[in-house]
């Protein structure tokens, strides 16, 4: 095996780095995209995977705070409510894949 690969046990103990939200702005520490990215959204379904009722809750904490941060740095005019319902929300509501 070359020095540079490693046995496939090794690679899945690497840590994943969370997808976390940088405030004010709501965006991605690890891939600047609008927060909940896309991997964030996965690890939070997994981490809420017996509880979806909690992950609801937890991300519409998430949206009062976004909401006020967002509101705040661009006044005018003020985020879309039902975007911010969308990205922060509704997903929470769907199945998990």
């Amino acid at each position: 095996m070359p020095s540079n690969e490693q046995p496939a046990h090794l690679r899945q103990r690497r840590a994943v780095r969370p997808h976390l939200a940088m405030r004010p702005l709501w965006l991605c520490r690890v891939c600047a995209t609008a927060w909940p990215c896309a991997p964030a959204r996965l690890l939070l379904a997994m981490e809420y995977r017996a509880d979806r009722v909690a992950l609801s809750i937890y991300m519409a904490g998430q949206l009062f705070d976004a909401t006020a941060d967002l509101c705040r740095l661009n006044p005018d005019p003020v985020p879309d409510p039902r975007e911010l319902f969308a990205r922060f929300l509704a997903w929470t509501a769907q199945p998990p894949a």
